[in-house]
């Protein structure tokens, strides 16, 4: 039996049925899970929801008075509609119900209560049809001023609830828990709490559950959010604190070797970031402790080169180097690029070999012979790497390219395969945000390219606003038109494939971004859709044009990338399967269809597949989002401005606060629940600082076992959320 009474499980505390409900409903499993499930928010008795501010077509719980009830026949069959006004003191909300006069009795006039369901418009009115509502008993008779008023006034939690479980039922749920539940240990040290000014664990749960005023809920919030923040960065440093006790085999290039031939090959000097980090690897890989780097680069900085070069320093020290992308398009495109890269002479001697889930049953078992035997010193792939019969002859360093595709257990996966702890470099795109690095990459050391090679044009990007001109869309075409006439090529990027299809277009990947706060519902641009306007559309009917989706089969897919770099397609209509790695410098335009359904990291990863030679880009970011919405301001944000960092920071405050991890990167229940990245920066920065000084004073936390304890639970929270997926 579990030392600690938050691993026991939920139907044990709550029994089977309920128990199984509050799985489907929040994905709660453990008695931990359950008292982590904390209030949004809080109402109370004095206080009524303002009604002029709910939204019509979600669902709200909101606190209010009933006015008045009536009953009324049905016109077009048998039976009534109960009706009953309920109010703020301003506004009326009303509710119906079919078949139910009885609950006249309990909704009378003057009764105040939680309502729960969806908003409606029903001739001009606000209403909710058959809500779930928890009506408030009423203070007890004879009770002095000062009682009563203490009881208009105690905080009512208000949870996250769902169609089947309502706010009140997890609140009653959670006394039945919180009744049961004896000492909790606490894993924030004594003299954090106390310098710190925080409750303990127990406390402080308590308090969030079931305050008796604001300031308890408060207070309560403050020490969680600071709990989970010292945890995570806890649970982060250990992972950077055990990979410096394994060891590895040093990489270090040979004099006069494959990597000196290769620089002395390059007709273009290195930028001054590429070779700083470049010189931070080498120093990295020289030693007997394996690696863990981030990089982070701007769109088109050279990242890539500064990835085969350490490539190269394995392939030196007799290794073989991995590089997973997250599709088989960029998979292929790296394939080629760095065949290019590396000459004829290079190429041969280091057999570059590439391995996706769609190559043929006899090509994939000729690779593999290639990988296990050593034979090919760099090997590129997706998650066909990870597939359990994919073993390598001495795998010397992973590169993981576009890391915020992937989660930390694909990475462990192909650490797995080396003989000795292989070095791990990781590639993003994707500048990310201090605070984020704190939370995410917090087990890895960052480096940073921020400065572009020589030669490059730049971009000009542009929105195309629809709402209020929707002819523009023809100019769209006839720039695009224009661009080809003068021997350019372009690119057209859709949301989805086809109509009635998933945005997610089957590659092997996981989407970054979910659509943006605020994108209207319309009808979605489609690759399918786009290819036949253009056909019929005059500026474009005469051009060679071209579609690429991840439904296609991976032969096509490369069929259609090699004419299109080759300048055998005009003008190449995609989803987001050309969104990282895509490499023609004679393409100039990129037209993103329905932008506001895109990310602002997807819009900037977009744009940079343009202006990548010395022609100039050209962006048009097409949008049919009203002016002020958060889903059109993502579109302003990203046209104003071509620097990635900046966008980082603005796609960190336009974003909902669930989305800034991802779920690859969250682990499942393990994500947060109280910090937010957004804002808690400083205390972010401090608990790190406090976990650092725990951890380098006692290693193995054998003078911390709550922590220890809390920590290992984190572990196994996380394997249960991998397995779920699995």
């Amino acid at each position: 039996m579990p030392t600690d009474p938050t691993a026991l499980k939920l139907d044990g505390v709550l029994g089977g049925r309920t128990a199984a409900a509050f799985k489907r409903a929040f994905g709660v499993v453990t008695v931990g899970d359950f008292l982590e499930h904390y209030p949004r928010r809080y109402a109370s008795r004095g206080e009524l929801t303002a009604l002029s501010r709910i939204p019509v077509g979600e669902s709200v719980t909101i606190v209010a008075e009933v006015l008045d009830v009536r009953e009324r026949p049905m016109k077009a069959r048998r039976g009534s509609i109960l009706e009953v006004r309920i109010t703020d003191g301003q506004g009326i909300l009303i509710l119906t119900f079919f078949n139910q006069a009885w609950r006249a009795k309990e909704l009378a006039p003057g009764v105040r209560g939680i309502f729960a369901g969806k908003v409606g418009d029903y001739k001009g009115a606000l209403q909710l049809a058959h809500p779930d509502y928890e009506l408030f008993e009423a203070a007890e008779q004879g009770t002095s001023d000062e009682t009563a008023r203490a009881w208009a006034l105690t905080p009512i939690p208000i949870y996250p609830a769902t169609a089947s479980v309502a706010s009140w039922q997890v609140a009653k749920a959670m006394a039945i828990v919180l009744d049961g539940l004896g000492e909790l240990p606490d894993p924030l040290p004594a003299p954090v709490r106390e310098r710190e000014g925080l409750l303990g664990y127990r406390q402080a749960i308590e308090q969030i559950h079931r305050p008796k005023t604001d300031a308890d809920w408060q207070v309560a919030r403050d020490t969680l959010r600071h709990r989970e923040a010292f945890l995570l960065q806890a649970a982060l440093l250990q992972q950077r604190q055990l990979a410096r006790f394994e060891e590895t085999t040093p990489r270090v290039p040979t004099p006069g070797g494959l990597l000196e031939r290769f620089d002395a090959a390059l007709p273009f000097a290195l930028t001054g970031d590429q070779t700083t980090v470049g010189a931070e690897i080498a120093a990295d890989m020289a030693e007997q402790i394996p690696m863990n780097r981030l990089v982070q680069g701007e769109v088109g900085s050279g990242k890539t080169l500064v990835a085969l070069r350490a490539m190269l320093a394995v392939a030196d020290s007799g290794g073989q180097a991995a590089l997973l992308a997250p599709t088989e398009v960029l998979a292929a495109q790296h394939l080629r690029s760095i065949v290019r890269s590396l000459g004829p002479d290079l190429a041969a001697a280091l057999a570059p070999t590439l391995l996706t889930g769609q190559l043929p049953a006899a090509e994939r078992k000729r690779a593999m012979l290639r990988i296990v035997s050593g034979q090919s010193r760099i090997v590129i792939g997706t998650h066909a790497l990870l597939s359990e019969n994919v073993t390598f002859f001495d795998l010397g360093l992973i590169v993981v390219d576009e890391q915020h595709r992937f989660g930390v257990e694909q990475r462990e996966a192909l650490r797995q395969k080396g003989r000795r702890p292989p070095h791990v470099l990781v590639l993003t795109a994707t500048p990310i945000p201090r605070t984020v690095a704190m939370t995410v990459f917090g087990d890895l050391d960052v480096s940073t390219i921020r400065e572009l090679p020589a030669g490059r044009a730049g971009i000009d990007s542009f929105v195309v606003g629809l709402v209020d001109h929707p002819a523009w869309i023809h100019r769209v075409w006839a720039r695009v038109a224009e661009e080809v006439a003068a021997g350019r090529q372009a690119f057209v990027v859709c949301p989805a494939i086809d109509v009635g299809e998933p945005e997610d277009d089957g590659e092997e990947t996981v989407a970054d971004d979910a659509p943006a706060p605020g994108a209207p519902e319309r009808p979605r641009a489609t690759v399918v859709g786009t290819v036949a306007e253009l056909a019929h559309t005059a500026a474009t009917r005469d051009l060679r044009i071209a579609s690429l989706h991840g439904r296609m089969p991976s032969d096509e897919k490369d069929a259609v990338m090699r004419l299109f770099a080759g300048g055998g397609i005009d003008v190449l209509v995609a989803t987001t399967v050309i969104e990282v790695g895509v490499d023609v410098p004679n393409a100039s335009a990129m037209v993103v269809l329905d932008a506001d359904r895109f990310g602002v990291s997807q819009m900037h990863q977009l744009r940079g597949r343009v202006g990548r030679g010395s022609l100039p880009g050209l962006c048009l970011l097409v949008t049919a989002a009203e002016p002020g919405s958060i889903a059109r301001d993502r579109v302003d944000a990203v046209a104003a401005t071509l620097d990635g960092f900046e966008l980082a920071q603005v796609d960190l405050e336009l974003r909902q606060e669930g989305d800034v991890l991802g779920s690859a990167q969250s682990g499942g229940r393990s994500s947060l629940r109280l910090l937010r990245v957004i804002h808690d920066g400083d205390l972010i920065t401090r608990a790190r600082a406090e976990a650092a000084a725990v951890l380098d004073a006692d290693p193995a936390l054998s003078e911390h076992p709550e922590l220890r304890e809390a920590l290992e639970q984190r572990v196994d929270a996380s394997a249960r959320a991998a397995l779920s997926k699995n």
